[in-house]
């Protein structure tokens, strides 16, 4: 009997949401999930099913708060003047981290002082496409024309740092061509004028790019990811071409730094758990073109300073600038 009551003891230890009778222990109320991105957005579409299966798998509610504006810095920086108690997180793109610091001069947050990194969330690949009545096949046919007509080519962005604009920057830089980026409010209008033949090429998300490359109104020329899809097979990747190519950004979930060690893990144990579920993969990663970052808190934090790395030299070679 004394075995099987350690046993219950160690277990209860673990548990994440405990019962309402057991309030004192994290969490006894509300969690808030601050998204700095207008509801609909991508942080949006991978944070809210993940706090709907926390809400219903634990008891406890966790409730999305989109706090969009000045490229993810208001959400941001509320997060960062939060208590930290792990009651109020941040679900936000890499850009906030690995971006947002080397385009702007000065920023209302500190993403190295400011904040500890709870989990990954989710990654989408990039993919390179062209209007079909274009003669490019490949990344190569690319390569080819922008050499010989250096500087005449256009292709499409949304916004100095978007993913779109990295990975052209990061194209351009890897081959030497010169390409200008003709910017627009968003991934969606941009695309569109793609399909319609205003503009002949972009990057844009696998998921968004899906439908309709399958309507014949997109061509493909690459993913961004490091090995072919196993939704798309027939895909190449662009570092087939160009080795070391890589276009591929993620959603992270944070806490305001100074949140205790034990919370972090807690909710890093229940997100980790929620990534894995079959059900969920199924039900939301597959139809989304997402891949899960599986990890504990310092691998995503590695990965962060790896990837912040990347960009910066991108950025300050590129001499890319979001301060008018």
């Amino acid at each position: 009997m004394n075995q099987r009551i350690r046993i219950m003891a160690a277990l209860s230890c673990i548990v994440l949401w405990p019962a309402s009778s057991q309030a004192q222990v994290y969490p006894s109320r509300p969690i808030s999930i601050v998204v700095p991105f207008p509801a609909g957005g991508a942080a949006d579409v991978i944070a809210r099913p993940v706090a709907q299966r926390l809400t219903k798998g634990r008891g406890r509610p966790v409730v999305i708060e989109n706090k969009p504006g000045a490229n993810t810095q208001i959400g941001t920086a509320y997060v960062a003047k939060a208590t930290p108690d792990g009651y109020t997180l941040l679900a936000t793109a890499d850009g906030t981290f690995v971006v947002n610091p080397y385009l702007y001069r000065k920023l209302p947050y500190d993403p190295d002082r400011d904040f500890a990194p709870i989990s990954g969330l989710g990654v989408i690949n990039q993919a390179l496409v062209v209007h079909p009545s274009t003669p490019l096949q490949n990344v190569g046919d690319l390569v080819a024309l922008a050499q010989a007509k250096r500087g005449d080519l256009n292709y499409g962005s949304w916004g100095v740092g978007s993913a779109s604009h990295l990975s052209m920057g990061l194209l351009q830089a890897m081959t030497g061509v010169q390409l200008n980026a003709v910017q627009y409010k968003g991934a969606a209008p941009a695309l569109t004028d793609v399909i319609a033949g205003h503009i002949p090429m972009m990057f844009v998300s696998v998921g968004l790019m899906a439908p309709p490359w399958k309507a014949g109104q997109l061509r493909p020329l690459g993913i961004g990811s490091s090995e072919r899809l196993v939704e798309f097979p027939e895909l190449p990747t662009i570092a087939e071409t160009l080795p070391g190519f890589s276009a591929t950004f993620w959603f992270g979930l944070f806490a305001p730094a100074g949140t205790p060690t034990n919370i972090i893990q807690k909710i890093n144990v229940a997100v980790q758990g929620i990534l894995a579920e079959s059900s969920f993969r199924e039900q939301f990663l597959a139809p989304n073109f997402y891949q899960s970052m599986i990890g504990s808190p310092e691998q995503l934090a590695q990965f962060i300073r790896s990837d912040a790395d990347k960009w910066r030299r991108l950025i300050k070679d590129a001499k890319l600038t979001a301060d008018e």
